[in-house]
């Protein structure tokens, strides 16, 4: 059993450290851990007596995984945009000629709530079974307001209507929508329609928790994330960022200053971008789904963050055009064999650092006392065997808040 157990995020060395008990236990009472410990230990608790016996036959089990960057509401696929990309052409030539995310808000826009609804619940039910109980979930495809609006709905209607915990965050500043470019003043009307009128929506129904910006070529400006920023804190919006993707904007730095949750993606950041993110409790997010799916050479530099003591988080980054994956496992696999990270830092950083990417360490992320009873349990007989196995999907239970939600072969305690 990983526990994850300890105080504070996992940074340098101590990412590493998985707090491991051989033939552990769990006593789980109204969806919270109870005890954990030695199975001796707990079956002599006075507890045990009369609790339901789940014997998980010695396989491997851990927190169930935190995927803190995800876009779950999309609308379709964008295959057509996959063999562009194995012909050559880049991720930037595909959005000028209207691909890559204007192509999904096209989609988005034209899909109805249900349909939207209905592919949604279908990852989540496989974001279950691949061991992932809480996710974060990103809006960004609508990009005017009644679409904005829907997708965040559609969070918090999903949010109760299925076991998965879902965390909400605006990103209405994904890029700049169609209908505002080839004008002067498009950007900052675009800017002003988020600022005083939907930032604002979202804040008072409180529809999201966070609010992210991307900051890139051909997104939005570093002054301009941080007014957005700014203005979504007024409004009670913690703030994430989409940093140093395709260029260094200093995004991370704006992230840093801001006090931001985490700063994502990181492939181009330098030496000072690390240093200030190793002084600073904001939670560096690497995706290393997005750079493999786009066949990119270089990715974020997870070694030397992790050396200076950032805290480094994973995630999927389930999306329809750059990483149209839910498996947190194939995530562990790339990290492993791109990022150079071992299999238990790993584990770290998508399981008790990703619930600090979403301000839920108190609650997820380790098994302790007091804790959800969010569980994934492994058909392996070794933790380092879960990333080892690329590209399969070995978990055989997923427990949310001490209900079975996923079991392999229908049978579920």
């Amino acid at each position: 059993m990983l526990t994850l157990r300890g105080s504070g995020p996992r940074r340098g060395a101590a990412l590493g450290e998985l707090g491991i008990i051989k033939e552990g236990a769990l006593l789980v009472r109204d969806g919270l851990i109870a005890a954990v410990g030695t199975r001796a230990k707990i079956e002599s608790l006075p507890a045990a007596a009369s609790a339901e016996k789940l014997d998980l036959g010695g396989r491997v089990v851990l927190p169930g995984f935190v995927d803190s960057h995800t876009h779950l509401i999309h609308a379709a696929s964008r295959a057509e945009e996959y063999e562009l990309k194995i012909a050559g052409a880049s991720y930037e030539e595909i959005a000028r000629k209207g691909g890559g995310i204007l192509n999904s808000v096209k989609k988005l826009r034209a899909a109805t709530s249900e349909a939207l609804k209905q592919r949604a619940r279908r990852a989540l039910t496989q974001f279950a079974a691949y061991g992932t109980t809480t996710i974060e979930a990103k809006s960004g495809y609508g990009l005017d307001v009644a679409s904005e609006l829907k997708i965040l709905r559609l969070h918090k209607e999903l949010a109760v209507e299925q076991p998965l915990d879902i965390v909400s965050t605006f990103l209405g500043a994904h890029v700049v929508p169609a209908e505002y470019r080839g004008s002067p003043t498009g950007v900052k009307t675009y800017i002003a329609l988020l600022t005083e009128k939907l930032i604002p929506e979202v804040g008072e129904e409180k529809l999201a928790e966070f609010c992210d910006v991307f900051c890139d070529r051909g997104a939005f400006t570093r002054e301009q994330a941080k007014q957005i920023l700014e203005v979504g804190k007024l409004h009670g919006l913690a703030s994430r960022l989409h940093a140093e993707q395709l260029t260094r904007t200093g995004a991370t730095q704006l992230a840093v200053k801001l006090g931001a949750a985490s700063c994502d993606h990181l492939e181009q950041v330098n030496s000072s971008d690390i240093a200030a993110l190793a002084k600073s409790p904001t939670v560096a997010t690497l995706l290393p789904g997005c750079d493999f799916h786009l066949g990119l050479a270089r990715y974020a530099p997870a070694r030397k963050l992790i050396d200076a003591g950032a805290i480094v988080a994973l995630a999927t980054d389930y999306n329809p055009g750059t990483s149209p994956t839910i498996s947190m496992p194939m995530i562990l696999s790339l990290a492993c064999t791109q990022l150079r990270m071992t299999p238990a830092e790993a584990i770290a950083a998508a399981t008790i650092n990703g619930a600090y990417a979403l301000r839920r360490e108190k609650h997820i992320g380790s098994l302790g006392v007091g804790k959800l009873a969010d569980l994934a349990v492994f058909e392996v007989a070794d933790y380092r065997e879960i990333p080892y196995y690329f590209g399969m999907n070995t978990c055989w239970l997923t427990m949310k808040r001490g209900v079975v939600v996923h079991a392999a072969n229908k049978t579920k305690a």
